[in-house]
């Protein structure tokens, strides 16, 4: 277990988490479930991206991979980067 930004992330490594506990736990939930659903990164990265757009209101963006490097703008509490079995996902919310 990894202890991250107020919560915990269960077999999950949490490279860095700037959100609140409830939006981190949505975000991990929604990303098993897209990755049990969807085999090709895209398809996971735009299922996440569309679902928190619909719940959290635009814009949110996601990037899916095993190897990738991002320099990225957030808005405060709205980023949260952390790997899944082999696969990194990001996820961060701009104006």
């Amino acid at each position: 277990m990894v202890r991250a930004a107020g919560g915990s992330i269960n077999s999950h490594s949490c490279t860095k988490c700037v959100q609140t506990a409830d939006i981190q736990q949505q975000y991990l939930e929604l990303t098993q479930e897209a990755m049990a659903k969807f085999t090709i990164e895209k398809d996971i990265a735009q299922h996440i991206k569309r679902t928190f757009d619909e719940r959290k209101g635009p814009t949110w963006h996601c990037i899916v991979g095993r190897n990738f490097g991002s320099f990225v703008t957030h808005e405060t509490k709205h980023f949260i980067y952390f790997y899944l079995g082999h696969c990194a996902i990001l996820l961060f919310k701009t104006q």
